[in-house]
């Protein structure tokens, strides 16, 4: 077995602890409670929001306004295993979702990361169509937001070609503007920089901006922003986890957060 599947096997046999329950209630660093389920474990209503809610809009991509999990599974376990021989579990490759591909591929294998990058994003490309779909709602919620007037962009660890076909393969082009892509900053999610770019893009103070997404690297890098921090259950993150990150407000469904934003949708 070469190095870097040896390197492969070690980190799917010992990188996945069981998910843990946090403390409830879990409050965000805004004082709203953020997992209020009761102690009979049932689940509550729409989340509560902020007595003023955000005055910008920033949403990530993948897993939050488009479902391109599978397609992203998919691409990470045929590019390991073109590249390095060796057979990707699902868990891994959903735990890396969120973060720039590239310095992920390069943890894995330091030789041969640029190799599966390339093979990713080959395959990625010519697969998209098939593999992306889209979220019942979202689009209403977005064109909800755009008659009310509200500024909203994406920012996302995509490159903005794979940004621009993934709203494409959904109907969502023209839907709402693409801001930061991962050719836009030097530093990426869970740093800060490319929410603040995405908050100088809307000409917005970062406090008064909301960042929604569903990884727990989007939250971390919300609360760096000093932005209100949303996160969404439906993508790659697991609740569990998400919620330990202290987000500001957890929403199971995209009725939840379209109720959250201001805006009516049939979801």
């Amino acid at each position: 077995m070469s190095t870097a599947a040896s390197h492969l096997a070690r980190l799917v046999s010992g990188a996945h602890p069981g998910p843990t329950t946090p403390p409830a209630p879990a409050v965000g660093p805004h004082g709203i409670v953020v997992d209020d389920r009761d102690r009979r474990g049932t689940r509550p209503g729409p989340p509560p929001a902020p007595a003023r809610g955000p005055d910008g809009i920033l949403f990530d991509l993948d897993g939050t306004l488009v479902d391109t999990i599978g397609l992203i599974i998919a691409s990470f376990q045929y590019a390991v295993r073109a590249v390095l021989g060796a057979d990707l579990d699902a868990t891994t490759a959903r735990s890396w979702i969120g973060r720039p591909l590239l310095p992920v591929l390069l943890d894995l294998s330091p030789e041969h990361g640029a190799e599966i990058d390339r093979v990713y994003r080959e395959w990625n490309l010519a697969h998209t169509a098939k593999h992306i779909r889209p979220y019942a709602g979202v689009s209403a919620m977005l064109a909800g937001l755009a008659t009310a007037g509200r500024p909203i962009a994406i920012v996302t660890s995509k490159r903005r070609v794979s940004a621009e076909l993934a709203l494409a393969s959904v109907g969502l082009t023209g839907a709402i503007p693409i801001a930061m892509t991962l050719e836009d900053t030097q530093a990426h999610k869970p740093d800060p920089e490319p929410l603040l770019a995405g908050a100088t893009w809307l000409g917005i103070p970062a406090g008064r901006c909301a960042y929604v997404g569903d990884a727990t690297v989007d939250v971390l890098a919300a609360r760096a922003a000093g932005m209100t921090a949303v996160a969404v259950t439906r993508g790659a993150g697991e609740r569990e986890a998400l919620v330990a990150t202290g987000p500001d407000l957890v929403c199971d469904s995209v009725g939840e957060l379209a109720a959250y934003l201001g805006v009516g949708t049939t979801v």
